[in-house]
């Protein structure tokens, strides 16, 4: 009768001379070990003792030091549960110091949402999280060591921030609704005499800060609700007040918990938002542009002039009958070039043409669509970056650089781009990448996820906002 450890001898000496044969004890962290020198190249040797120790429910760890080569037997419950949804073709154990612990190269055997959830919930007890990626053609099953087990957030902060926000963009509403000259007491007052003046008519704001606050309230809950669909855990809504024009708020996020199952589940918390934003956003712009008035452009008054977007100039066009704002007059320029320039740099200033006069219900729905605008730009952590992301992969970082020149370049017509440059320059080189890489988009998805970049290139403002005198 042969001994284990001739049959596993028997199996070794396949690849390596055996010099030295050693079994391990309750201290040490293998079941046998060889030394020797490999017959055979590493890679197939790796590849004949995975397959031949399989049934044993053992792995090979091969590593080659001062010359010498020793080949570790181990014991792997791992392997046998990995092997229920993988042909193994290659198993590379990680060192003790390492993140993950093991990585395997083959193919997957079943359909890999299925197989994703069977391995993420077997290896949960053992504090075990599995990653599947695409790496040189193969697929790849990497065993990272311990689980995400996020802690609840406190709502009462989230409450908090969306209260202060709410009174913040009502100050903001009342501001705009501001007509004839101030009191003398509180123009000669100073900020905290006019900001006590905008509480007393706070009450005027309500409709700029209702109208805005439901766009942004519909992007963040779709994000919000969409993750919660999908069981990854999100945070609530953080709003950010910010008491100044045009909008008394900096705008509101949600924070991923944990990564993301796979690319249609990123795909899906990433566009929910734009897209319930954008849905609300229409209405209330439509709605606004009904309530508003045109009127000629002034000479002699400092004047905010909101920027155009393809859909915006649409808008104005399908309500008011002619593209606004109307020049006094084209000159020597055809009517398209000179589209084209302004849309582009808004230049020349309009004065004594015509424009709409925005209501607060239009400065709502615009800003709604520059929201969107913001959170498309296909970067980074932005929500059109993790739509780039799903399309491309890991190939959408090459576009980075492209998109910080174009936004450089734009900054010289509109100094805020070269902020959201530096914000993106930062913040924009990691993208939310998700457990499973290997589950690709289906054909609806991805039509979804070009929409979205549809709807960006719709609503892209080039030059957001003009002030002068």
């Amino acid at each position: 009768m042969n001994s284990p450890t001739n049959n596993y001898a028997a199996i070794v000496s396949r690849v390596m001379d055996i010099e030295e044969v050693t079994w391990g004890d309750p201290r040490n962290d293998f079941l046998i070990r060889f030394r020797g020198t490999l017959t055979q190249d590493l890679t197939q040797a790796k590849s004949y003792l995975t397959h031949q120790l399989r049934p044993e429910k053992l792995s090979p760890i091969i590593r080659v030091e001062n010359g010498q080569t020793t080949i570790l037997l181990v014991s792997d419950p791992l392997t046998s549960i990995v092997s229920q949804v993988f042909d193994i073709q290659d198993t590379t154990w990680a060192e003790p110091d390492q993140p993950h612990i093991v990585r395997y190269l083959g193919r997957l055997t079943r359909d890999s949402i299925e197989a994703y959830d069977y391995l993420a919930e077997t290896l949960q007890d053992r504090d075990i999280t599995p990653l599947f990626r695409v790496e040189e053609g193969q697929h790849a099953i990497i065993l990272l060591k311990g689980v995400n087990r996020p802690k609840p957030s406190n709502p009462w902060v989230n409450l908090l921030m969306f209260l202060l926000t709410l009174i913040s963009v009502a100050l903001v509403g009342a501001m705009n609704a501001l007509e004839g000259p101030l009191p003398a007491n509180v123009e000669h007052g100073g900020l905290a005499t006019f900001f006590l003046y905008l509480f007393t008519r706070i009450w005027q704001g309500w409709p700029f800060a209702a109208s805005l606050l439901a766009i942004l309230l519909a992007h963040e809950f779709g994000h919000y609700f969409a993750g919660r669909i999908h069981k990854t855990p999100v945070t609530l809504p953080y709003f950010i007040p910010f008491p100044f024009p045009p909008f008394g708020t900096l705008g509101a996020f949600i924070q991923l918990k944990a990564a993301p199952k796979n690319k249609r589940v990123l795909l899906d918390i990433g566009v929910a938002g734009p897209l319930a934003g954008f849905v609300v956003a229409i209405p209330i712009l439509f709605l606004g542009l009904s309530l508003s008035r045109i009127e000629p452009i002034p000479f002699n008054t400092a004047l905010q002039m909101e920027g155009n977007s393809i859909l915006y100039l649409l808008a104005k066009y399908i309500v008011f009958g002619e593209w606004l704002p109307a020049p006094f007059s084209y000159g020597d320029t055809s009517p398209l070039l000179y589209w084209i320039r302004y849309f582009f740099t808004g230049r020349p200033l309009p004065l004594g043409g015509r424009d709409v006069f925005l209501h607060p219900v239009a400065l709502a729905g615009w800003g709604g669509l520059l929201v969107t605008a913001l959170n498309l730009i296909p970067a980074g952590q932005l929500d059109g970056g993790h739509l780039i992301f799903v399309l491309l992969g890991r190939k959408a970082r090459r576009l980075l650089p492209y998109i910080l020149v174009a936004l450089f370049g734009l900054g010289f017509i509109w100094q805020g781009w070269w902020l959201w440059a530096l914000i993106i320059s930062f913040l924009g080189r990691a993208y939310a990448e998700p457990l499973d890489q290997i589950t690709q988009l289906d054909s609806r998805r991805r039509l979804i996820a070009i929409l979205g970049l549809v709807i960006f290139f719709l609503v892209f403002t080039p030059v957001p906002l003009q002030i002068f005198a």
